[in-house]
């Protein structure tokens, strides 16, 4: 064995100077070491890993970043640190246990991801003019719940990776609000599964609109503090004003939806462009903003959410309206018999069912058995159906081959989509403006990975 350490490589501790030029790895808080370290050789290109680990790139979003000095010449993203498989995982689920895997996909919107691929399943099971009345109100309500949690983090998390401290605070403790109401009506804070084929999982528990009025009024009171913090304060309108800019060719150049889109003028919503669960009988307005920047962005949220307030006030008077209203299909084919309404002690079926299924019908007893465990089959075909998210078009590609289980179901995630634009966004400005522009097109990792 040779012991010449001149021709040994240690292939853990790789060399400081690579193919690509001098590489740091940044983990937030140390740049003075990072200048220290390539002292006389500023004038040479540093290439920069921000990320997967750094706190400011929304997740395990890694950026490698090319650097003049403080200039970004070149930007890439490297994705992939979070793949859940959730798409290949459906493949071997029942439908309606789909919309279990899905909706952990983009875990600041789950009601969109169960929405967007719940359409799907109706389109291709035809029964997409049967959903009762409720179902369909009580999905546009917890979606524009969800529009109004997802864009509050949006703020909170953009506010605080430049220092804007408070408007983090307070946009976590109204986000906190819009979590005890999914609780409230779900039973859970987030990955709900609460919105199946047919209709939702269970009808609304009492008291839950009384509790969504208080949050309504509340909101009209916490709102204006974000437009009071923010929109003329010098310093954040530093920070945001011109940054990130791309127009809307280069918007549609990469196929760029929501806020982002929206910013340039261009009022592209899909609930009111292509309307689905009755959107159309709702009034508001989309909302737009003309100086294709990040500041254009972060008061378009800021505007949305007090339209989805609207939303949300409209489908509490519609569902007062609706008690005692079916949320699920009439198709016993395809609805769950027990509608999912829980025991006393808040877990298993309703005595009631049980006693059906069990002491009465034996028929009913087997049909649920196989309803359950196996779950309904749904006609061969494909449908590709897009939906309005809080980042834009969230779009489901399901196929069925006539089975029990999903063939394919492939999503069109907007973060995965918009993360197109992190280089033209980046690419001349600052490092600090990096920061700025990823907020800006607020990317859930989980969505882009799945």
């Amino acid at each position: 064995m040779s012991t010449d350490t001149s021709q040994q490589q240690d292939f853990y501790a790789a060399p400081g100077d690579t193919s690509q030029g001098r590489v740091f790895t940044v983990t937030g808080q140390d740049w003075d070491s990072i200048t220290q370290s390539i002292g006389d050789a500023a004038e040479e290109r540093v290439v920069v890993n921000m990320g997967p680990q750094h706190p400011s790139t929304h997740g395990v979003l890694r950026l490698i970043l090319e650097l003049e000095g403080e200039t970004v010449t070149e930007a890439r993203c490297g994705i992939g640190y979070l793949h859940t498989g959730i798409e290949k995982n459906m493949e071997y689920r029942s439908w309606v246990q789909g919309t279990t895997f899905c909706t952990r996909m983009d875990y600041l919107s789950p009601f969109y991801n169960e929405m967007a691929y719940v359409l799907g399943v109706e389109r291709l099971l035809d029964i997409e003019d049967d959903i009762p009345e409720k179902a369909e109100v009580m999905r546009v309500l917890l979606m524009e719940l969800n529009r109004i949690s997802s864009h509050l983090v949006c703020i909170a998390t953009g506010g605080m990776e430049i220092g804007a401290l408070t408007v983090m605070t307070i946009g976590f403790r109204e986000r906190e609000l819009v979590l005890d109401l999914f609780e409230l009506i779900t039973g859970l804070r987030m990955n709900h599964a609460f919105i199946r084929p047919g209709g939702v999982a269970q009808d609304l528990p009492p008291g839950a609109l009384d509790e969504i009025r208080d949050f309504i009024v509340l909101m009209k009171k916490r709102l204006p503090e974000y437009a009071a913090l923010c929109n003329a304060n010098p310093i954040f309108k530093g920070r945001l004003d011109g940054v990130g800019h791309l127009d809307l060719a280069g918007c549609l150049a990469l196929g760029m939806t929501g806020p982002v889109l929206r910013s340039t003028g261009y009022a592209w919503d899909l609930r009111k462009t292509q309307p689905y669960s009755g959107y159309e009988d709702y009034d508001f307005e989309v909302q737009t903003w003309d100086t294709c920047d990040s500041y254009g962005r972060f008061r378009i949220r800021l505007n949305e959410m007090w339209e989805s307030l609207k939303i949300v006030e409209q489908a509490v008077d519609r569902l007062a309206g609706l008690e005692g209203a079916p949320v699920m299909v009439g198709d016993k084919k395809i609805a769950w018999p027990s509608q999912l309404s829980i025991g006393s002690d808040g877990m298993g079926n309703s005595l009631d069912h049980i006693r059906h299924i069990m002491g009465e019908s034996m028929e009913a007893l087997i049909h649920h058995f196989k309803l359950v465990t196996e779950g309904f089959r749904v006609p061969a075909g494909q449908a590709y159906v897009p939906i309005e998210s809080p980042r834009g078009e969230l779009g489901a590609h399901v196929v069925s081959d006539g089975g029990t289980r999903p063939f394919r179901a492939h999503f069109r995630d907007p973060s995965f989509t918009n993360l197109q634009a992190t280089s033209v966004m980046s690419e001349g400005g600052m490092v600090a403006d990096v920061i700025v522009a990823i907020a800006s097109i607020d990317p859930v990792m989980g969505g882009v990975d799945r």
